[in-house]
């Protein structure tokens, strides 16, 4: 039976986890769009809830993945247009959403290999940053990211549409940075933090294996305390106006000149 009122009890949790607080409770997140559900399938997870409405859906791969999850026994709620649209969190949805159990990692059961490439995030505060870091981590390979003092939540709906898709696919843990500290130290990680006031050029430093990038948050940067843990920290050179970069795209700079020298590294021992 089609969900055409706007204050049915199951239409109003759904619009609640758009709130970070009702996520935290619930442990759900929503998703919605065609590219990111199919992520969900190809990954092989099953979806809590799954939301269609005939209206708008006209992807013939939607319907058959509501299909398959419904025979799988997920719940699939079938809505109104206006139904859909007041859940969306997109202006032009394509009829099609779902309800997932939100994948946090416990840093004490992650144990480190040499292949690790980890990015430390410190209060970062902007969901759409934080999504578009857990891309270009799943880009180059990385391992996770790792949540410390007061971020944004992963599984805003803005982060989940900014990762297109990699917030399935990275582990994802959340930690004070005493934790943090006490698990590097433990795993022997490599912990390299940017700053703009930093001497070592970005691109001049030989990152180890078992890394991780530590950055800051949007406004603030890494402080006095969290340099002092680094190894060596590193700057991003500008010749412009400007004196600060994005925290995304400086993320996005490291991560891929780390990249760039493991691939490099990697063709020198195949040879």
């Amino acid at each position: 039976m089609m969900i055409t009122s706007l204050s049915n009890p199951k239409i109003k949790e759904i619009r609640k986890l758009h709130d970070r607080k009702e996520r935290r409770n619930s442990g759900l997140f929503y998703v919605e769009g065609l590219r990111l559900v199919i992520e969900v399938d190809q990954l092989g997870l099953l979806p809590h809830t799954v939301i269609i409405a005939p209206e708008l859906l006209t992807s013939r791969q939607g319907w058959e993945l509501a299909d398959k999850w419904g025979r799988s026994g997920v719940t699939v709620l079938e809505v109104s247009e206006s139904v859909f649209r007041s859940i969306a969190v997109r202006d032009d949805p394509a009829g099609l959403a779902a309800i997932m159990p939100q994948q946090w990692a416990s840093l004490d059961l992650i144990h480190t290999s040499d292949a690790d490439l980890w990015i430390a995030l410190e209060s970062i505060a902007d969901p759409g940053n934080l999504g578009t870091i857990l891309r270009t981590l799943d880009a180059v390979g990385g391992t996770g990211v790792i949540l410390l003092g007061n971020c944004t939540d992963p599984y805003d709906p803005t982060a989940v549409r900014a990762s297109m898709g990699s917030i399935f696919s990275k582990t994802i843990v959340s930690a004070s940075f005493d934790e943090f500290l006490a698990w590097k130290n433990r795993n022997n990680c490599a912990l390299i933090g940017t700053s703009d006031k930093a001497e070592a050029d970005y691109q001049a430093l030989r990152y180890p294996n078992k890394l991780v990038i530590f950055m800051g948050s949007e406004r603030m940067g890494l402080q006095a305390h969290h340099l002092q843990a680094c190894e060596q920290v590193v700057s991003i050179p500008m010749s412009g106006r400007c004196d600060s970069l994005n925290v995304a795209v400086a993320a996005s700079l490291v991560l891929y000149e780390v990249y760039n020298q493991r691939r490099k590294n990697h063709k020198k021992d195949i040879r």
